[in-house]
C-alpha cells in the first residue's frame, strides 16, 4: 500500500498549525478513510466532526486542499500520487479543535425566519398545487447543512458581515418558503432589510460546492433579489400596487 502525506490542522481557539502524517492509503479510501486510519493509530486526540458517511449529513465538512468539501465523498484519486493532502477546518467559522468548528451561529439564523404560513384550504377542505410550484421548492428542501456555501460565501467569510447577511443557505431556506405556492407570510421587507440580500453579489461560489447540486444561485438567490426589486425599486409595480392592490402572491 503506497504512503501518502496529510497536512492536518491541529489546534483550538488560541491557535494551532498543521501537522504532517505518513500515512498508507487503500485503494477506494476517500479523506474521511484516511483521517480515520490516522485518528486510530497516529493521533488519537484528533478531533473530527463525522456521521453517516454517506453524503447525506453534511457533518465532515472540511477545507480540502484549500476547497470546502465533504470529507466521505472526496475521494483520494482525485489527487496526484505524490500530492499532499492538506485538511482544515472551515475558515467562515470558529475553530473548536482540530477539524471540528463552531457552526451554532448558522442555527441562530434559522430560527429568525419566520415560519411557513399556510392560506386558508379551499371550500371543499382542500389544498391545491400546480406541479410546477412544487417541483420548484422541493429543489430546495435537498439541503443536507453541511454549510460549505456558507464556509465559502465571501460576505461571511471574507468580509465578516454575518451581522448583516444571513448566507446562501438560509437565503434557500426563505426561497423555499417565499415560493412555496401555499405560503402566505411576506418575508420580502425582511429579506431586504434584516437577511441581507443586497450584500449577494451572485459569484455562484455557493452553487459550485454545494454537495446537492442545488441551483442556489440562480433558482433561489436571484429570484429572491428580484422580489426585493419589484416591491422597493420598480416604479410600475409600485404604482400597480398603489392602484390595484397587487399583493405578494401576484
Amino acid at each position: 500500500m503506497p504512503e501518502r502525506t496529510f497536512r492536518i490542522w491541529r489546534g483550538d481557539a488560541q491557535g494551532g498549525r498543521l501537522v504532517d502524517y505518513q500515512v498508507e492509503v487503500d485503494p477506494g479510501m476517500v479523506v474521511l478513510d484516511v483521517i480515520h486510519r490516522i485518528q486510530a493509530h497516529q493521533a488519537t486526540d484528533l478531533a473530527v466532526r463525522w456521521n453517516c458517511k454517506a453524503g447525506k449529513c453534511g457533518s465532515c465538512s472540511t477545507e480540502i486542499n484549500g476547497h470546502p468539501r465533504l470529507a466521505c465523498m472526496t475521494r483520494m484519486n482525485l489527487f496526484g500520487s505524490d500530492e499532499v493532502v492538506t485538511v482544515q477546518p472551515l475558515k467562515a467559522f470558529p475553530v473548536i479543535k482540530d477539524l471540528v468548528t463552531d457552526v451554532s451561529w448558522n442555527f441562530e439564523q434559522n430560527r429568525r425566519i419566520p415560519p411557513f404560513k399556510p392560506k386558508p384550504r379551499d371550500a371543499d377542505g382542500r389544498y391545491r398545487m400546480k406541479q410546477q410550484d412544487v417541483d420548484r421548492v422541493q429543489e430546495f428542501r435537498k439541503c443536507i447543512e453541511c454549510f460549505l456555501c456558507q464556509d465559502v460565501c465571501h460576505v461571511l467569510r471574507d468580509h465578516g458581515r454575518k451581522d448583516a447577511f444571513v448566507g446562501p443557505r438560509f437565503m434557500i431556506r426563505l426561497a423555499s418558503l417565499e415560493m412555496h405556492p401555499l405560503d402566505v407570510a411576506d418575508r420580502i421587507p425582511a429579506i431586504r432589510k434584516d437577511f441581507g440580500s443586497g450584500l449577494c453579489n451572485i459569484t455562484r461560489c455557493c452553487t459550485e460546492v454545494c454537495p446537492e447540486h442545488i441551483g442556489i444561485t440562480d433558482n433561489g438567490i436571484i429570484p429572491l433579489k428580484e422580489r426585493v426589486v419589484d416591491r422597493f425599486y420598480d416604479p410600475i409595480a409600485w404604482l400597480a400596487r398603489k392602484i390595484f392592490g397587487t399583493g405578494k402572491r401576484a
